[in-house]
């Protein structure tokens, strides 16, 4: 595990039970609560970033593919005549 730094937040007084009461349940410490939950933000994040790449280029190659099943198309069309 690489190098453990300290930092400080700020948070509201009702998370913090909230985190302390889930931390006890799971048997986490309030520091592993918080580093699992920042590791399951970034990895959502990747997630969703990941997706929306792969949107962009469905939504970019549409066209593209529309040409092709046209054209296609058009040559099965011209080979039965």
């Amino acid at each position: 595990m690489a190098e453990l730094r300290r930092i400080m937040i700020s948070i509201p007084d009702n998370m913090l039970e909230q985190i302390d009461t889930i931390a006890s349940i799971e048997k986490l410490s309030r520091s592993q609560f918080v580093r699992d939950a920042m590791g399951i933000y970034i990895e959502d994040r990747r997630h969703r970033a990941f997706v929306e790449s792969m949107k962009k280029g469905y939504q970019e190659m549409a066209s593209i593919n529309l040409t092709l099943a046209e054209e296609g198309l058009y040559a099965d069309m011209a080979g039965q005549e």
